[in-house]
């Protein structure tokens, strides 16, 4: 993964194609919205566990991306450890980066 997908995340940031948050992720998984999960390296156990279930049970892909909250909060200009892709083009290039 390269500083691409931090731009990438940005750019469906100012698209409205992104969920952020803990709880905002959980509900777009469960109504069938969010097509790809990222975690931060450094999230929590407990919220990593929980997204990862949820996604799973779902069938949603989740990935934990090598970046921190920190990097992901500059791209997306929110502070967050957990975000989904709500776009299935945004969502493939995201996979390939």
């Amino acid at each position: 993964m390269t500083d691409r997908l931090m731009s990438l995340l940005g750019l469906c940031r100012r698209a409205g194609k992104i969920v952020l948050g803990y709880d905002p992720v959980i509900d777009s998984i469960n109504q069938k919205k969010a097509k790809l999960v990222i975690i931060a390296s450094d999230c929590s156990q407990h919220t990593a566990k929980g997204v990862l279930r949820t996604a799973h049970m779902n069938n949603v892909k989740a990935h934990v991306i090598p970046y921190t909250k920190d990097d992901i909060s500059v791209s997306v200009g929110k502070y967050t450890a957990v975000l989904s892709i709500l776009d299935d083009g945004f969502a493939k290039k995201a996979e390939t980066l």
